[in-house]
């Protein structure tokens, strides 16, 4: 991957759950990883037919490996979540294809 490609910056959360000393559960979304990615659009008619009809659109980034990635993790990129559909591996531990669709 060339690091000229990695023009944005994306955010990468993750769902956690505090206990109060009163016992109250609030769950919240906390930083994992804040990392420089690759934005590759897609057409409407390879998302439509990978993952169902999408209102909220949907975007592939491209970012240098990260272990512990999973779907269960969100993604910020330029004020908007994304819900992180399908994490690719690309080669050995080399690059992460985020597939991702925006939270309503």
């Amino acid at each position: 991957m060339r690091a000229g490609k990695l023009d944005r910056l994306i955010t990468i959360e993750r769902q956690t759950e505090t206990v109060a000393a009163t016992g109250a559960v609030s769950k919240e979304w906390a930083a994992v990883a804040t990392v420089r990615a690759e934005l590759v659009q897609q057409n409407a008619d390879e998302y439509l037919a990978g993952f169902g009809e999408a209102e909220g659109g949907g975007a592939v980034f491209r970012v240098r490996y990260l272990a512990g990635i999973t779907t269960a993790e969100r993604l910020n990129y330029d004020g908007a979540a994304y819900d992180i559909d399908e994490v690719v591996e690309i080669g050995r531990r080399r690059v992460l294809e985020l597939r991702v669709a925006r939270m309503r």
